[in-house]
């Protein structure tokens, strides 16, 4: 039987996109539709739904991914040592999740203090006004950087992915080897 990581890939690539296409949508959409709501003391708790309802789904979809990345890895990790550029951009793409990981813990701890401010005046959900108090605007300040960030450095993995896909291409897999072999050597 053949060597098929179809369930894996698909974990893996679907888990990212619900990632990186959450948190884009929630920077724009909640964030923005908060902002739309005319009571500026239920702006917050607007957006704070929003997320809240978000977390669990975004959450199952960082594990797929992570499952999938590691089903992955192992099942290529003869490529990974044995073909030029494969362990640099498995390197880059690690480094990537890893930072993503820790933005999207950090912005989920800021969201939970944002939860427990209650109604407070703010401009949108991670806009503060000139009334919303100073430890929940330091909040939404860093969460908005997160909230951009985050979309970034999965986008980022998802262009490292399309890499990724075309060193699997056999010309790349051949080529690599035959380089890493000889390392002064280019390839045909």
């Amino acid at each position: 039987m053949a060597n098929d990581n179809s369930l894996a890939r698909s974990l893996h690539d679907l888990g990212l996109a619900a990632w990186f296409g959450g948190s884009l949508m929630g920077a724009i959409g909640v964030n923005g539709a908060a902002a739309q709501v005319e009571e500026p003391k239920q702006r917050l708790l607007v957006a704070n739904a929003g997320w809240n309802r978000w977390t669990p789904v975004n959450l199952a979809g960082i594990a797929a991914h992570l499952a999938g990345g590691t089903v992955l890895l192992t099942a290529n990790k003869g490529r990974v040592t044995g073909q030029q550029g494969v362990a640099q951009a498995t390197a880059v793409k690690t480094a990537l999740t890893v930072l993503a990981l820790g933005a999207t813990a950090w912005a989920r701890a800021l969201g939970a203090k944002l939860n427990q401010a209650g109604e407070v005046p703010v401009e949108g959900g991670t806009d503060p006004s000139a009334e919303t108090p100073e430890d929940v605007a330091k909040a939404q300040q860093q969460l908005k950087y997160l909230q951009w960030g985050i979309p970034l450095l999965t986008g980022a993995m998802l262009v490292v992915n399309a890499r990724m896909g075309e060193q699997q291409r056999p010309a790349q897999v051949t080529g690599g080897v035959f380089r890493r072999l000889l390392p002064g050597a280019k390839a045909a």
